[in-house]
Formats: C-alpha cells, structure tokens, sequence
C-alpha cells in the first residue's frame, strides 16, 4: 500500500479590500471570508451567496461581481462541490475577459482557481494552460519575486508531483518558499501550504529528516495562525502521520491520523474527499500492522467516498481500488481481487497514458495478484508489460528491471519452465551487479 496526503493548492481569495465600495455586498464578503478563515464554510458560504446577489445589482458584467464568483468558487472547490465550483469560476473568467482593460493579477487569480480546479479532478490538459497563463500574467506584473508568483508556481508545482514529475516539480516548490520566506517571513501561514508541498516531495524520495522538519515547521505556522483544529492543521496533522507510519513509527502515527480526521469530519462533513485520504491513510497504517480487518472497511468507506466526489475514474479511486485489493488478497477472500486491479489499471491509463509510472504501478500489482490466485499465464503478460515500460523510459532504473527480471524467473520457476527462469535470474544478477558498481 501506498501513503496519500491531502493535496494542498493555495487557492486565491480576492480580499474584500480590492472592492474600493462599501455596501452590502462588501459587508457580506467580509464577513464569509472571515468565516472561510475560521473554518467555516456553512456560514461563508451563506454569507457569498448574499455578496453575490448584492453585487448582481451593478450588472451582468460588474468587476465586484467576478470578484465575489471568484472566491465563491475557491469555497466549493474546499467543500468539494466541484460542479458548481467550475460554474463560478469561469463565470468570473468570462466576466474578467469582457472588461475593455482587465486587471491582469484579478484574471491570474480566478485562471489558478480554476487551473486548481482542474487539477483536483484530473483534468490535466486543461489545467497546465491556466497554470502557465497565471504564471506568466503575475511574473510580468509583480516581477519574479512576489507572494502571488510563488503561490502560482507552488500550484504548477503541484500539478506536476500529482503526475509523478517529481523532477519538475522540486524547483517549482523551492522557489515558491523561498519567495514566501524572504517575502512574508517564516511564520506567515502562507508559507505553510509550499513548505508541505515541499515536505512531500522530499518523503516521496525518502528524504524522511528533511520532510519531518518542513512538515513540523508547516504543522507549527498552522497551530499558532489557526489554532489547533482547522483544516490547515489536519492537513499537517495528516502527513506528519504518514511519514511516521513510512517510518514504521505507528504508535505516534494514529492518533495524529484519528486528529486529523476528527477535524476534517467536524469542518467538512463525512463525506469530503479530505476525510476518504484520511480514512485511506488510516487503512495503511492498520494494513502495515497486519489489522486487516480494521482496514477493509475504512478502505471501502473511503472507495464511496471518493467516487461519489470525485467520480469513478478519479485517479484517487484507483488509488484506493489498489489499497484494497491489496487488504483482500492477504485476507484470502474469495473475490476476483484481479478485476479490482484491472479497474485501477483502466484508471491511470486513461488519465496518465499507457506508458506512465502510475501505470506501471498498477500491472505489477495486477501480475503479482493473477500469481496468487494461479493465473499464471495473465500475471506473465502483466509482468511483460511491466518490463517493457520500464525498458522504455529515458534512464532504465537498473534496480526496477532486476526487479521484473526476478518477477518472471519466479513465475516461469512456477511454471517449470527452468530454460526461461534462469534466463531471467541470470539478468536480474547482472544487473544488480551493474547497479551495486555504479
């Protein structure tokens, strides 16, 4: 099984202060980006629809009114009310392009709202545009080292380390914090969101000192800005955790992540995308102590979950598709734990293309599951295709290809195929040799 964080865009708000008014819409959008600070999304978002419908007054095309569609959309975005989300958001885009002389860092802001938008629902090609448009209106109006350029390079950033570009993603994040740092000072909660970006990169590489320092120093920001329940908070809260359970550390990894998902059920509601991570973050930490039974129906709560928010080909559902065979292969249950797999697969082929990490991720899984349950000749196509994919990339990992070297040399021993077999072992040794001498 593998560990998921929360992902953390930093969305922009339009701050009521840019009205230049006062009146009722202005009074209303205070007071729902006060509640939004609080955590309070019910009350902000009662508090918008008001703004809104004050602002409609100046007209179709008012500038204050795509202001408040602006950080309406960056609210449902929050409670994962996705639809009416993009609704508002390009309502303000198409507000913003109607205006004789747009204000380019307003159209930055609502293009990295919706470009976020589209990240969260794997809408990739749609979103690099918005994201690289953002960028470059903000470089060119603030110049290279301003909060809203780093907040626009965390995001494209994150775009990237959620397709597995993790070379593209870490200067993205070092620059983002350090524009914040040098701009904003190291205890502006601002710069929480880009130091856990940045922590989760370096624990996706298995730099685990160097993630707990940011994810500690991000949890701390947050804790004395927001007080110790907030969603920002659970969001720390949550990777903290998972970090402690990659390390193996599990008796101070569960109560953060039952902290954590406290929280997030107060603030959210049982049914946010936010809560299903946690819950899939929980079912690995029982998984790696063997709790199986503890983990299956956090996995299976966590499945509805996210299929119900984010749809069925969500790449967060193959995710969890994938956490869950896992728990009912070890369980020997008899299902087809292979067309939990193959579900998966479909997934991240769609979304990521047929040749990606996400996909390889999903045949080796897919060939190890067919091996236990004696479909022999399924997993030796599963694992060829592995091999293939990994003998495609730019730079082979000699590690990775001794590894399906070994897959296959096991399977064909299973077999009685020896010929094969030792053919097989025989490359994964060399390479191994070769890996063990670089």
């Amino acid at each position: 099984m593998r560990d998921l964080r929360f992902w953390w865009f930093c969305l922009a708000l339009l701050p009521w202060s840019a009205f230049g008014q006062t009146g009722p819409a202005e009074d209303a959008l205070k007071s729902a980006q006060r509640a939004y600070s609080l955590g309070h999304y019910g009350e902000a978002e009662s508090q918008y629809l008001q703004a809104e419908k004050e602002a409609e007054t100046g007209g179709p095309t008012a500038p204050r009114l795509a202001r408040v569609l602006n950080n309406l959309g960056v609210l449902y975005q929050r409670e994962a009310k996705y639809n009416e989300a993009e609704q508002v958001l390009r309502r303000a885009l198409e507000i913003w392009q109607k205006q004789a002389d747009p204000q380019p860092l307003e159209v930055a802001t609502t293009l990295n709202n919706l470009a976020s938008l589209y990240t969260c629902v794997s809408r990739y090609t749609e979103a690099e545009p918005l994201y690289r448009e953002c960028l470059a209106l903000c470089e060119k109006s603030l110049g290279p080292e301003h909060v809203q350029v780093a907040n626009a390079l965390n995001n494209l950033g994150e775009f990237y380390w959620e397709q597995g570009k993790l070379e593209e993603a870490e200067p993205l994040y070092r620059r983002a914090v350090f524009i914040k740092e040098k701009t904003l000072g190291p205890q502006d909660p601002a710069l929480a969101a880009s130091l856990n970006n940045l922590a989760t990169l370096y624990l996706r590489q298995g730099k685990y000192a160097e993630s707990e320092s940011l994810y500690k120093k991000s949890l701390a920001v947050r804790q004395a800005a927001f007080g110790p329940e907030h969603p920002e908070v659970a969001n720390s809260v949550n990777n903290l955790a998972s970090l402690y359970s990659l390390q193996g550390r599990y008796a101070e990894a569960e109560p953060m992540y039952l902290r954590s998902l406290s929280i997030v059920e107060k603030y959210l509601g049982p049914d946010h995308p936010d809560v299903a991570c946690n819950l899939n973050n929980l079912a690995e930490l029982y998984f790696s102590q063997k709790k199986y039974a503890q983990a299956e129906p956090l996995l299976r709560r966590a499945l509805a979950i996210r299929e119900k928010a984010l749809g069925p080909n969500s790449p967060a559902v193959a995710e969890v598709l994938d956490n869950l065979a896992g728990v009912l292969l070890v369980e020997y249950k008899q299902v087809s734990v292979d067309l939990l797999y193959l579900r998966s697969l479909a997934i991240r082929k769609k979304v990521f293309g047929p040749e990606s990490p996400q996909v390889l991720t999903s045949l080796s899984s897919l060939a190890f599951a067919y091996t236990q349950e004696g479909k022999l000749p399924e997993a030796e196509e599963a694992y060829s295709e592995a091999l293939t994919l990994i003998a495609k990339q730019k730079k082979p990992d000699a590690r990775a290809l001794a590894r399906a070297y070994v897959n296959l040399a096991d399977l064909y021993s299973r077999q009685g195929k020896r010929k094969k077999a030792r053919k097989m072992a025989e490359k994964a040794k060399s390479l191994r040799d070769q890996a063990a001498s670089s």
